[in-house]
């Protein structure tokens, strides 16, 4: 019986080593290699590190947001990058630039002087030709005859008249019924306070808003930081139209609700320019004339409550220079309500007569400051009556 115990536990030894060798052989061998795994490639990339190359250009492109990380560790947010602002040209010369437009609109006036003057026989029927060509580019009665009268004598005493002679005679007297000693320009800095106030008035449909909107353009070409006041509360289109001029150049626009009191947003586009530091704020005005009385009313009011901040420096009266004598109609009224201290004429690119700018200054002893030459954003022009005069009559 001991001897089979004996044996039994021999047998348990013997087998326990030989499993303990198996094990150890198992452990000794080397693993296989892990499996290849398959890209994903729907998976973004890996965010660069510390020590990575540069971002491409590529990569830069292809970034239109940032993205800023909040600080609970929400989800970040993207910001859109602030729009890239327009340059406007200058406006010293620009109406020189322009001369080519406005002279292929306004060739019939000088051009049309020029080839009456230059008959061998200056009789009756020529002088009466040229009061025509005068009062039909819509220059007016009385300075058509002053001009006639002048011309008359000059001739006279000159004798002979080359074409050069002729075009300077008739240059110097053209501007003599423009103007040379008349400062127009736009008053939009004051000695004792900032900002300038300018407010701009016309009938809708001369191209007021737009107006305002490329003047704020000016403004900026020289330099100037402008606030714009959407006044029009009553016309829809007209703050959101004066709005995105401003936005081009970088304007602050101070709006109010649909059909509001312009008054109320005048006085608010003020006092906000005043809080900003700006140099000028424009306001835009309703020119809705369906009654006289409400017109007079409504800007006469918005006058008043702007001039609780100060003064205003300018009130710019817009006229649209193709309606031609009807414009003056539109000019005498609101000269009655507030006092216009200039005229911006605008479309004088079109139909327009040249000889509106003389009529329109004798009607309301003011000078004509801006005229509009086309539909770009830069086609406004300081007035220069040299370069006005010499676009009529040509090279």
């Amino acid at each position: 019986m001991e001897t089979v115990i004996l044996a039994v536990v021999i047998a348990v030894v013997v087998l326990g080593a030989l499993g303990g060798l198996v094990v150890g052989s198992r452990r000794k061998k080397p693993l296989p290699p892990p499996p290849t795994s398959v890209p994903d490639i729907t998976a973004p990339p890996a965010e660069p590190h510390i020590g990575d190359e540069a971002e491409t250009p590529r990569d830069e492109a292809r970034r239109t947001i940032e993205e800023v990380d909040l600080p609970d560790g929400s989800a970040p947010v993207a910001v859109e990058e602030p729009p890239v602002l327009e340059v406007p040209e200058p406006t010293a010369g620009r109406l020189v630039r322009l001369r080519a437009r406005l002279s292929r609109s306004q060739n019939a006036l000088g051009q049309g002087l020029l080839t009456l003057l230059s008959r061998e026989h200056l009789d009756e029927d020529t002088w009466e030709e040229i009061e025509d060509t005068l009062l039909t580019a819509d220059v007016g009665v009385a300075p058509t005859q002053e001009l006639v009268d002048a011309l008359r004598e000059r001739v006279k005493v000159l004798g002979t008249r080359t074409p050069q002679e002729l075009r300077g005679l008739l240059r110097e007297e053209l501007l003599k019924l423009v103007g040379t000693d008349v400062d127009r320009t736009v008053k939009t800095e004051p000695e004792d306070r900032k900002p300038g106030i300018v407010m701009v008035v016309g009938v809708n449909g001369t191209g007021k808003t737009t107006t305002t909107g490329k003047l704020a353009r000016v403004l900026v070409a020289d330099g100037r930081t402008v606030v714009l006041g959407a006044a029009d509360t009553f016309r829809a289109a007209a703050a959101d139209q004066l709005q995105t001029w401003g936005e081009r150049v970088g304007a602050h626009t101070v709006r109010g609700p649909e059909a509001g009191d312009p008054a109320s947003v005048a006085f608010d586009a003020v006092k906000e320019g005043k809080e900003m530091g700006v140099d000028v704020v424009l306001i835009d005005t309703a020119g809705r004339l369906h009654t006289k009385t409400g017109l007079m009313d409504e800007l006469g009011k918005v006058k008043r409550v702007v001039e609780k901040h100060a003064p205003l420096d300018e009130v710019l009266l817009v006229l649209d220079a193709t309606t031609g004598q009807n414009g003056l109609v539109q000019a005498r009224v609101f000269a009655e309500v507030v006092d216009i201290t200039g005229i911006v004429l605008t479309k004088l690119d079109g139909t327009a007569k040249g000889g509106i700018v003389v009529a329109v200054q004798r009607e309301l002893g003011v000078p004509v400051k801006l005229i509009g030459l086309g539909e770009g954003a830069d086609d406004l022009a300081p007035f220069e009556p040299e370069a006005f005069v010499d676009a009529l009559i040509g090279d």
